[in-house]
């Protein structure tokens, strides 16, 4: 599966009359630079807040206001953007034009485009938190989503009419997040995919601790892309500068022993466990209460071993489980992978060689081989760290075929 849906994809964006019409422009360009091709369609009301030449130009298509433009092709434009779409997008969507999506009135350009649609559609309503919370409005929501629509619920907070409570348009990076949900298989419906992240930290004393330099953004790709392709997703994660996957139970955790409670905790729930966490093997065999402070001479640290998070897990999963571990090596890197896939009972390891600027931790893209139980591995071109999560996630998908045909 190709880490970018959108890429290539015939895209049409609707355009409603509210406040909330500028944070399109930012949805339009967020969907251009994933490659998709966006047409945009605007009601007259919407006119008033943003101008169409906005979207043309970041869109290069021209913007459909009415069904009779005087241009040759314009009463029939409408039926071919929805034969063409792939997905649609209405952002803002005002009351009045889901009350017209729900009861198939079509009286002007959008709203008759909407009624030939036949692709995916997802709704972002925006406006007064009493106009959304009134039950007509609550009533024409229900109606779409029975009609096949996925409707986007606003967020919360100070409106530009003052008033505090639900009615937000959810912010652009949340809208493409969720079109791209929308757009890619459920091949893990009703699976549950538990993701391990980041670095631990296992203090020395209250300033300083042993760590590593996981930037968590590789297991965080996971359960991104897990959660896109249908699953419930738990993700256990040590201390990152990141922001967690939409919709995914997001476990944050410090130390090795906080991760393993965490982890411990979940796995008989878990069909499917990624340990991508880049786990400290040692901790101070003391932690001391306060500052160490600074004297003539050095100081010895006296290190013990901390719980083998991996191997336990392996010794305790269930026949039709998968684990999936990861190793970062410096050297000889297949055979230490193929080392720990024996010894600690995996199904699959991801392998890659920490120290290439374009490979390891920090980096956005990563490089690397996947190594099976079987004997057979798989090496990876370089690629960003998005596209290597669903190439790992089509192999689990194999992996759970193969188990249950046993």
């Amino acid at each position: 599966m190709k880490k970018n849906i959108l890429q290539g994809k015939n895209i049409v964006l609707g355009v409603c009359g509210g406040i909330a019409a500028y944070k399109s422009v930012e949805v339009l360009r967020r969907l251009v630079k994933l490659g998709a091709s966006v047409r945009v369609i605007m009601t007259r009301s919407a006119t008033q807040f943003v101008g169409p030449t906005t979207f043309e130009v970041l869109s290069e298509n021209k913007v459909c206001l009415d069904l009779f433009d005087g241009a040759d092709d314009a009463s029939i434009q409408h039926i071919a953007w929805a034969e063409a779409a792939q997905a649609v997008v209405v952002a803002p969507a005002t009351a009045n034009m889901a009350a017209k999506l729900a009861h198939g009135i079509a009286d002007d350009a959008m709203s008759t485009f909407m009624l030939a649609v036949t692709s995916p559609v997802l709704i972002c309503p925006s406006m007064n938190s009493n106009m959304f919370e009134h039950p007509a409005h609550q009533r024409n929501l229900k109606q779409l989503e029975a009609d096949g629509c996925s409707i986007l619920s606003p967020g919360e907070g100070e409106l530009a009419c003052g008033i505090t409570g639900p009615g937000r348009l959810p912010e652009p990076f949340e809208i493409v997040d969720r079109l791209i949900s929308l757009l890619t298989p459920n091949d893990f419906f009703d699976k549950t995919i538990l993701v391990t992240a980041g670095p631990t930290r296992e203090p020395i004393d209250p300033v300083r601790f042993i760590s590593n330099p996981s930037s968590g953004k590789m297991g965080y790709a996971l359960a991104r892309a897990a959660e896109y392709r249908g699953a419930r997703v738990i993700l256990v994660t040590g201390p990152v500068n990141l922001m967690p996957p939409l919709n995914v139970e997001t476990i944050p955790v410090a130390t090795v022993d906080e991760m393993a409670t965490a982890v411990f905790s979940r796995l008989n729930e878990s069909d499917v466990i990624v340990k991508v966490a880049a786990v400290s093997d040692y901790r101070p065999e003391k932690s001391e209460t306060h500052k160490i402070k600074k004297g003539d001479e050095g100081i010895k640290l006296a290190l013990t071993r901390t719980t083998d998070i991996l191997k336990t897990i392996g010794q305790q999963k269930r026949k039709n489980q998968i684990l999936v571990g990861f190793a970062a090596e410096t050297q000889d890197m297949e055979v230490y992978a193929r080392k720990k896939l024996e010894e600690k009972r995996l199904d699959l390891i991801a392998a890659n060689l920490i120290g290439p600027p374009d490979s390891g931790f920090g980096a956005d893209t990563n490089r690397m081989t996947l190594f099976f139980s079987g004997g057979r591995k798989i090496a990876l071109d370089v690629m960003d760290k998005d596209a290597v999560a669903h190439l790992i996630l089509d192999q689990v998908v194999e992996l759970m075929k193969s188990k249950t045909q046993t």
